[in-house]
């Protein structure tokens, strides 16, 4: 049976808006998470992918403790972090790392690489400085790099060769867990490629345990092992990467594999796609009942705008939160008309 490393339970993020100068009163909140759980095993990959303004970085941050939650559990290796000082999560924090979305800003620029890789072993007190530079270039060498680079500036690098530093600065501590926010969409393909092929293999050396936020579905695909999507703060959808792929439940899991381009013509000519129409609602006034139902194309009224959906169970492990979910994938154009989904001419 998989060990469970991370549980998180209803959790809730919610920023306040106020009016005013002097006296500021809270008029609104914006629902930045809002009711999320998931449970993430030991030696695998949760991908977590939705579009912006979902919730998936202020998720991500929430679990690292860098930001309070408003409410909801967290459980980090057996031990309820949901409200521990930052005293106490100091030696919590050494098993949880994360690796950020972009690298020409989450590196220090006037700090070398030596020190930048190496501040997370000296903060920890795990070492004598020699040793720290030791590990420091064994890290370098592990991620790719000339460990003789110890002493560059992250400026004299690429922007592949920085996300690596970054790679390098989350191993620096031997984490459990690492939370990766989107670390490949501010590369070319090119180097994307290389980068996730990079976590694959230090996934299986050090048995690392990742929470992967990405737009790019094929990223996820490539290196998840279950994969959750978000809408609008909360969960629409949760599976295993190949049921979701072959068999997505909710009808915005479905929209957003329509749109993922396939490199085979004819399986491209067969697929129907699914085009969702108007924006992300906002998420201070979140729709009622249903998150989706305003662009949803199986909204059903009296239903989908007036009870909360249920989170229905599949085979597999799959589940999602929806009142009429998909039954088969690809749609044919008779499933489309009969669920009112519009055809592809």
């Amino acid at each position: 049976m998989a060990e469970e490393l991370l549980v998180v339970e209803n959790l809730k993020k919610h920023f306040p808006v106020t009016r005013g100068i002097i006296f500021q009163k809270q008029v609104a909140s914006v629902k930045a998470v809002d009711g999320v759980s998931f449970t993430v095993n030991r030696g695998e990959t949760l991908g977590v992918v939705g579009e912006s303004g979902c919730g998936k970085s202020t998720m991500a941050r929430c679990i690292m403790r860098l930001l309070d939650p408003t409410g909801g559990k967290i459980t980090f290796d057996g031990r309820d972090i949901t409200n521990v000082s930052q005293a106490d999560m100091r030696p919590i924090r050494r098993e949880m790392m994360m690796i950020f979305q972009d690298p020409y800003a989450s590196l220090n620029p006037r700090k070398r690489v030596g020190f930048i890789i190496g501040e997370a072993l000296e903060v920890n007190k795990m070492g004598t400085n020699a040793e720290v530079k030791r590990r420091v270039q064994e890290l370098l060498d592990i991620v790719g790099l000339n460990p003789e680079h110890y002493n560059r500036f992250p400026h004299e690098f690429s922007g592949g060769q920085r996300q690596r530093i970054g790679v390098a600065r989350a191993l620096a501590v031997n984490p459990k867990l690492i939370v990766c926010d989107e670390p490949v969409s501010a590369l070319d393909v090119s180097v994307q490629a290389q980068v996730l092929n990079l976590l694959k293999d230090l996934q299986d050396e050090f048995n690392l345990t990742y929470v992967f936020i990405a737009h790019d579905l094929n990223v996820v695909r490539h290196i998840s092992n279950r994969v959750m999507v978000m809408y609008l703060g909360s969960v629409a959808e949760s599976a295993g990467r190949d049921e979701l792929y072959s068999s997505p439940k909710h009808p915005y899991t479905g929209a957003l594999l329509s749109a993922v381009p396939v490199p085979d013509p004819e399986r491209g000519r067969q697929r129907k796609r699914i085009v969702l129409e108007g924006d992300v609602p906002s998420p201070i006034n979140p729709p009622t009942a249903c998150r989706f139902h305003p662009r949803c194309p199986r909204f059903h009224e009296g239903v989908c705008d007036v009870d909360d959906p249920p989170v229905r169970d599949f085979p597999n492990g799959q589940s999602a939160a929806c009142h009429y979910p998909l039954e088969g994938w690809p749609l044919t154009d008779a499933q489309m008309r009969r669920s009112g989904e519009p055809v592809a001419s």
